[in-house]
């Protein structure tokens, strides 16, 4: 696991002046100044800040070879995305004024590692492969390169999925890296829809009705970003929502400082009604869930529901009442990220693309 940064900056001052084409004075610019900024957001991202005396406007060349034109700016910053690996030779002029092409040039060498890869925190909470009195009946680990059809099966389309989402679920957008699931939400036009992202089901291939379920994952963040891990009823095909019940184990709105608070609740039938538990949400003392990786909990018998982060409950709900038989079922997982909808509203302008949201590994473990 590693975060992209910069291997090494080289920083040395080529030139310092040219020639004046006419007989005005012209003050010559001085003592230019850079800084290079690599995003921890945002693979391959480089953003330049120059600064320099008696400079009215910079260029900045990127180092991409030849025919390369520079982005010019007045506000002396400019950024780049690289999408390879590689060394970049970024060179900046300052220039005095637009008719007296007056420079001093200044460059940076960037040597980056892929910018492919995604940042994967380094921290966070686990939880043991075992407990006492319990089966590990299940596991994900997460160690391929692709999917695993055995268990997973991908939804795809872009219709709203109840709740006027505005997304698009692609397969494109699940990846995995050393050893972590990664569904990633795009701001990318796609099939009529503004943004794409992933949405993957056990259904007819793992279901599980009791026991505790373990989710190690870190979170995306952002205004209108949704990241999800829950549960369907298996009879959902021939019991339509929500009579077939539903399981959220975690459920996260980004923006407006709410990422650090997770949910965890239910949804039933109630003659024809739908119902939904409390959703006391569970707040971290400090930081984010996109920090660093949590474990998202639920355990689940005959009579309860329970839900946990970090080992630490926050919800529990009594599921002994005949109204809520729809809990003493068949159950299967669905992860995904979706981007709009009822409760989170829309992304806006503070909203950074891409989102990732990585998962470390789900367990599934029955009494014995």
């Amino acid at each position: 696991m590693k975060l992209i940064t910069p291997l090494f900056f080289i920083l040395f001052l080529l030139a310092g002046c040219g020639g004046d084409e006419s007989n005005d004075p012209v003050v010559l610019p001085s003592d230019l100044e850079l800084q290079v900024d690599i995003s921890e957001d945002i693979p391959g991202k480089v953003e330049v800040t120059a600064t320099a005396d008696n400079t009215n406007y910079y260029n900045v060349y990127f180092g991409l070879g030849a025919g390369e034109s520079p982005q010019k700016t007045t506000q002396g910053t400019a950024t780049h995305t690289y999408s390879e690996s590689g060394t970049y030779t970024i060179k900046v002029q300052a220039h005095a004024t637009d008719k007296h092409f007056i420079t001093a040039t200044e460059e940076i060498t960037v040597t980056l590692s892929d910018p492919n890869e995604i940042p994967i925190p380094t921290e966070g909470y686990s939880t043991p492969s075992s407990y006492s009195g319990m089966t590990l009946v299940w596991q994900d680990e997460f160690e391929s390169t692709t999917l695993n059809n055995s268990y997973w099966t991908f939804e795809t389309g872009g219709h709203g999925w109840g709740n006027n989402e505005l997304q698009y679920y692609r397969s494109e957008n699940t990846s995995f890296q050393d050893g972590h699931l990664i569904i990633t939400a795009k701001k990318e036009d796609f099939s009529g829809s503004n943004y794409t992202s992933s949405r993957i089901k056990t259904q007819g291939k793992k279901s599980f009705q009791y026991g505790r379920i373990d989710i190690r994952a870190a979170l995306p963040e952002g205004q209108g970003i949704w990241p999800a891990l829950w549960m369907l009823g298996a009879n959902i095909a021939t019991v339509p929502w929500p009579a077939c019940g539903e399981i959220d184990i975690m459920e996260m709105i980004g923006g407006s400082g709410r990422e650090n608070t997770v949910f965890g609740t239910l949804h039933w039938d109630s003659n024809g009604h739908v119902c939904t538990c409390d959703k006391p949400g569970k707040t971290l003392s400090s930081g984010t869930y996109h920090d660093k990786f949590h474990v998202f909990t639920i355990t689940w018998d005959e009579s309860f529901i329970t839900w946990y982060v970090d080992d630490v409950q926050f919800n529990k709900i009594d599921i002994t009442p005949a109204a809520l038989s729809e809990f003493k079922s068949q159950y299967f997982l669905i992860f995904n990220v979706a981007v709009g909808g009822n409760w989170p509203g829309s992304p806006n302008s503070s909203t950074v693309f891409p989102q990732h949201m990585i998962v470390d590994y789900v367990r599934v473990f029955q009494n014995n």
